[in-house]
């Protein structure tokens, strides 16, 4: 991403985890930023360019963005756990990477189904300043409620016209919980040619 880019490896339970990390230029970072990836059966990778953008917005707002690599995708040990091992992939990644100071959470589509899951593994222990999921996979997958405490600090984004997750089933995941969406007119799942957007959309919210 810039010259800034360390790329480590993490140990997990099935093993390596191929991890980017991140820095801001110039200064020290206020925290630690951890983003999750889509589907890992569907070409889902650090490397996709909502988790890209999603790594820049935490790295131009001060943080330290951290990518990596599920289970069974590129120099990731183990294969495909159907979420569960890959919340605890996650888990592990911010054990090593993230375990004080601040710590910000973000995913994209699977990535922000498992998203949810850690932060209900980490409890009142550990909740992070920011929350940003974007595109999440609430048709698909079984998205866990977001403590109330925490609505303040998140930022949900979906696209109007996302034929890969509707709508209408982020909305349903959303309101019980009166978790405010914010919908992007004429945006369908992977933000094409709106990536700019959903840059200044998060770090907006960084931001505030």
């Amino acid at each position: 991403m810039n010259q800034a880019t360390q790329s480590i490896c993490l140990q997990g339970e099935a093993g390596a985890i191929e991890t980017l990390v991140d820095l801001p230029l110039g200064e020290t970072a206020q925290g630690t930023a951890v983003i999750a990836h889509p589907h890992p059966l569907f070409g889902g990778s650090m490397h996709n360019k909502v988790v890209q953008t999603l790594a820049r917005a935490f790295v131009q707002s001060g943080w330290r963005a951290v990518r990596f690599q599920f289970r069974g995708v590129g120099a990731s040990e183990g294969a495909y756990d159907e979420g569960r091992g890959e919340v605890r992939d996650m888990l592990q990644v911010i054990e090593q990477v993230a375990a004080q100071g601040p710590l910000a959470l973000a995913g994209f589509s699977f990535g922000a189904f498992v998203t949810s899951h850690v932060i209900q593994a980490l409890g009142d222990q550990r909740l992070p300043q920011s929350v940003v999921l974007v595109g999440t996979a609430a048709s698909r997958f079984e998205v866990a409620p977001l403590p109330q405490m925490l609505h303040d600090r998140c930022l949900v984004l979906h696209g109007e016209q996302d034929d890969t997750v509707p709508l209408t089933s982020v909305l349903d995941w959303a309101r019980p919980q009166f978790l405010p969406i914010t919908v992007i007119p004429g945006v369908e799942h992977f933000f094409h040619g709106q990536l700019p957007l959903l840059k200044s959309l998060v770090i907006r919210h960084l931001n505030n």
